[in-house]
């Protein structure tokens, strides 16, 4: 058994067709079959059910599948390990974000990034958080950025800033005093939250005392952009919370709303760096947090 034959099996699995899994590995799709038969018969089970029209994973083989995907991360991360220690600062960052973080965060800190590690790669993505621990868990990107405590086993932190919440509500809202907001007072038929996956909005529910199911009875939005959400408090549907680096230093996101500072000393989340604790090119996490809390975005607090 060799790294090889693990790859043709991950790639069956995932891809569903010998065809697919060939041309993803560069070989041809009777090398692949042929070096999966042998492995079958290596191990005495049989791996995939084949039929003119499909390729199944049998329940062995699914358990093989997943120790395979385990130890081709090992593999992995032991290349990287060689490389770290010959350039800790080179090679590729796979990076991802989630949606009410990245395009607030990103454009104050990339280009400082790439100045900062001229040799380093970075490929960016942005998902829910749940989605980013999952890849991360697998191998798939390398550190996400996030605003809650990692909940998969195997992941470890940087905290990197707090930021507050701002509430947000159309210019001329009887909220609209001039003075600062208590969250437990307002009216929760009024509230727009982002849709179910989003972070952001099981916090503020949290913050409010509310749940979806129960406290929330505002406009259900099941929008997945806080700049919808924006447009809507401006066209008067209701009331949001933002994350202050979306205000930056304008004060407002865009005509027609008013914004301001929550009195309640839980109005804020935690935004750190997550990775694999077995994550080899701890020197380019350093170096790049480094360069982040140098660069944050306005009304945050670094830690």
């Amino acid at each position: 058994m060799n790294l090889r034959d693990l790859q043709y099996v991950v790639a069956v699995a995932e891809e569903g067709h010998f065809g697919h899994a060939s041309e993803r590995c560069h070989v041809s799709q009777p090398a692949l079959s042929g070096q999966i038969k042998k492995l079958e018969d290596r191990l005495g089970v049989q791996l995939f059910e084949r039929t003119n029209r499909r390729v199944a994973v049998t329940p062995i083989g699914a358990e093989v599948v997943e120790k395979a995907r385990r130890l081709l991360l090992i593999a992995d991360e032991i290349t990287d390990a060689a490389a770290a220690y010959a350039d800790p600062l080179a090679g590729s960052l796979r990076f991802g974000t989630i949606p009410t973080i990245g395009p607030y965060l990103l454009p104050s800190i990339l280009r400082p990034l790439k100045e900062a590690l001229p040799k380093t790669q970075l490929t960016l993505s942005e998902d829910f958080t749940h989605e980013l621990e999952r890849k991360l868990c697998s191998g798939d990107i390398d550190v996400a950025i996030t605003a809650t405590v990692p909940k998969e086993s195997g992941l470890d932190e940087i905290p990197l800033y707090d930021e507050p919440f701002l509430v947000a509500f159309p210019e001329g809202h009887p909220l609209d005093t001039k003075s600062n907001v208590d969250v437990t007072t307002l009216d929760s038929s009024e509230l727009l939250l982002l849709k179910d996956g989003h972070c952001l909005s099981d916090q503020v529910a949290r913050l409010c005392g509310l749940t979806r199911s129960n406290g929330v009875r505002g406009v259900d939005t099941q929008s997945s952009s806080l700049e919808t959400i924006v447009g809507l408090v401006a066209a008067g549907a209701g009331i949001t919370f933002l994350p202050s680096s979306m205000i930056g230093a304008n004060g407002a996101p865009r005509p027609g709303i008013t914004v301001r500072q929550a009195t309640n000393e839980a109005a804020h989340r935690r935004v750190r760096m997550i990775f694999r604790e077995t994550f080899p090119k701890r020197a380019l996490l350093a170096a790049m947090s480094s360069v982040i809390m140098e660069h944050l975005p306005s009304g945050v607090t670094a830690l």
